[in-house]
């Protein structure tokens, strides 16, 4: 009986300790950290886990000792009741034999979880060890709570800050609404000069863009003032409407408590409106009072659209700042001028629908007897479809120095590709390369338009390769062919910008067409006549139309 007293004794002075030691921080990390701490030491395990919930019981934070990769393992939890029917939590019980679980519980809530792994010894908790774990975990859920509460209390004082600053920043704006050309800022404005003035406590600021409804400052119940509004005709508002008109004909609004609404007007046009409920002191709002409101309101639409044209003009001048370096991108990605060559004779045409083209072509000579030709069509336009562009540049340049086979480069290409590709972004892309000695030219062709090769009187389609280029990492290799050259043969390469092109009917050139003319001109003399025969051909057939993608055409003449 006295060891089992001064047993007693010693854990009530140790969980006093323990109390005062695990209250003297509000550190969340600190307090978890050495409740694994105390219980490693009184029950001697060596493995544990402390998540915290937040009010909503979402997990705020967790910390664990003695367990490698933990993280992983709540990866894909979000909430509380996830822990239970977490597969991979349950994998990481199993393993760490984390058999002890219990709820940290603060004010009949719970705050918390904890898991212990079995003792050094592998004996089972007794129930004197339950009754100890549980008096820790009183203890320490009063400094989780503490915690919790401090926390929160700093967010709190963190947005009044915030507020206060915002608050203070309006009033050192200037009083010409003229001036101020940011949104929010003149929002702020007009609603501190009407609360001023009229004393209310609700109030809205609405924004009407070309058909859309935009809330830029509220004290209702934004839902049901959009609900209010949306049924509305701009027309009902073209003139100030009192509390007796809107309980007529706008009960939706009424409910809300809205006893005024001012529109906000430039020339006939409706922009905006203000939306006030009743003041305080329940004095109705006197004609004078209208027109004060009226006054303040036609200072502030004009601001307003002063704003909605600046930053138009802003969007417009990044806009166009991207362009140009997309633009720049593009046309540093291009061959300058075509390789002389004594053996064939290459002709090239790019041009694009719109200011930024998503098409690409490369000439690269390997070596005296070897010269790479390719062409690619990169999906979406502007700098982002530039920036992909230079990517695969830098990779095809890199990799054609390397001497790989051809299929094996395609499928190193397309991985590296794969990795630089967002938002569901591809390029069909085909390449091979000319070899002058052994009068062949072998291809791999990922997903573009077959080129064509004219030889003694025959076209023939190269189409032998794979997938489009950057969709996945490869998962089927590229298969290549090498085709034998002659003297005169014609390889033709082009995107889809030249047999889509389309009439003013709407009818495209068609692959028919671009065979059936390049079968008529197997007798020129030059790739330049081939390549010129084609271009005029496309725009005798659409005859000016406009033409919505780009056109990118490569001739190769065998001499």
């Amino acid at each position: 009986m006295h060891g089992n007293s001064l047993t007693a004794q010693k854990n009530l002075y140790a969980l006093v300790d323990f109390s005062k030691f695990i209250n003297s921080s509000l550190d969340l990390e600190f307090i978890s950290n050495n409740l694994l701490l105390t219980c490693f030491g009184k029950f001697h395990c060596t493995k544990g886990v402390v998540i915290i919930f937040n009010e909503d019981y979402s997990i705020k934070t967790s910390f664990s000792k003695g367990i490698v990769n933990f993280d992983k393992s709540l990866a894909n939890i979000k909430y509380a009741n996830q822990i239970e029917i977490s597969y991979e939590f349950k994998k990481l019980q199993l393993h760490e034999h984390l058999n002890i679980k219990k709820d940290i519980i603060a004010s009949e809530n719970k705050i918390g979880v904890i898991f212990l792994g079995k003792k050094l010894s592998k004996q089972d908790f007794t129930d004197e060890d339950h009754s100890l774990l549980s008096t820790l975990l009183n203890i320490t859920s009063i400094s989780i709570q503490n915690s919790l509460s401090y926390n929160k209390l700093k967010e709190l004082n963190k947005e009044l800050d915030t507020k206060i600053n915002q608050l203070s920043s309006i009033f050192d704006i200037g009083k010409e609404f003229s001036s101020i050309l940011e949104l929010e800022r003149v929002s702020k404005l007009l609603v501190f000069s009407i609360l001023g003035q009229l004393l209310v406590t609700k109030y809205a600021l609405i924004l009407y863009d070309n058909h859309d409804i935009k809330i830029l400052d509220s004290k209702f119940d934004n839902n049901v003032l959009k609900s209010g509004l949306a049924n509305l005709e701009k027309v009902n508002f073209t003139e100030p409407l009192r509390k007796t008109d809107i309980e007529n004909s706008l009960s939706d609004l009424t409910n809300l408590g809205i006893e005024l609404i001012i529109p906000m007007k430039i020339k006939t046009s409706l922009k905006g409106l203000i939306l006030l409920g009743a003041r305080p002191n329940k004095i109705p709002f006197s004609n004078s009072d209208i027109d004060f409101i009226s006054s303040i309101a036609s200072f502030a639409v004009i601001s307003i659209e002063n704003s909605r044209l600046f930053t138009e003009a802003l969007e417009k001048q990044k806009l166009e700042k991207d362009l140009e370096i997309a633009r720049s991108i593009q046309q540093n990605l291009l061959p300058s001028s075509m390789p002389k060559q004594t053996d064939f004779e290459i002709a090239a045409y790019n041009k694009s629908a719109k200011q930024i083209g998503g098409d690409y072509y490369d000439i690269i000579p390997i070596s005296k007897t070897k010269t790479l030709i390719a062409i690619a069509d990169v999906s979406g336009k502007g700098v982002q479809a530039a920036l992909l562009m230079a990517n695969l540049q830098a990779f095809l340049k890199s990799i054609a120095r390397q001497n790989l086979k051809l299929d094996e480069a395609s499928n190193l290409i397309n991985d590296l590709v794969s990795e630089n590709t967002t938002n569901g972004s591809f390029i069909t892309f085909f390449w091979g390369i000319i070899d002058v000695e052994l009068m062949q030219f072998t291809y791999v062709n990922m997903g573009h338009n077959p080129p064509l090769v004219l030889s003694e009187n025959e076209l023939t389609k190269l189409t032998v390769g794979g997938m489009i280029l950057g969709v996945m990492k490869t998962v089927f290799p590229y298969q290549s062919e090498c085709i034998k050259l002659h003297n005169n043969d014609f390889l033709i390469l082009f995107t889809d910008g030249i047999t889509e092109a389309m009439n003013i009917s709407n009818e495209e050139y068609s692959d028919e067409k671009l065979e059936k003319l390049i079968l008529s001109k197997k007798n020129v003399s030059s790739a330049d006549k081939m390549l010129n025969s084609i271009l005029e051909d496309v725009s005798n057939y659409t005859n000016e139309a406009v033409q919505s993608d780009d056109l990118t055409l490569m001739v190769v003449r065998i001499k």
